[in-house]
């Protein structure tokens, strides 16, 4: 064992094993905080976060986004797909047209209070 094995053993099994009990019978299960990784993987895209904000305040067809943030519309069919399957947005077909919006308002606060946070 070397030096750096050491430092970086705890001395007890558990320091103090009622505050870590409490901690292990609250923590979320593996497969749920995997899901929530992954959601927040899905806001580490400032595309679909500018899609996301598009959306606050309309529901918009894929060309309404893509003029918008001066994109193509198979690069904005491609974030909204992502979207989607996160369950960020939602869509509604009519006639020949799509349109997306905020799947709830659950997204909105996210984002509100992200943008809260780094405006500290």
């Amino acid at each position: 064992m070397n030096r750096a094995d050491e430092v970086e053993r705890c001395e007890y099994l558990y320091v103090h094993q009622d505050v870590v009990e409490k901690v292990t019978s609250e923590m979320p299960k593996d497969e749920t905080l995997y899901d929530l990784a992954e959601l927040f993987k899905v806001f580490g895209d400032s595309t679909r976060i500018k899609i996301l904000y598009a959306l606050f305040e309309a529901e918009l067809c894929v060309c309404d986004i893509a003029q918008l943030l001066g994109l193509t519309p198979a690069a904005v069919s491609h974030q909204l797909r992502v979207l989607k399957t996160s369950k960020l947005v939602k869509n509604r077909r009519d006639g020949k047209n799509v349109f997306y919006s905020l799947a709830d308002d659950h997204v909105r606060r996210i984002i509100d209070q992200g943008m809260e946070h780094i405006n500290e």
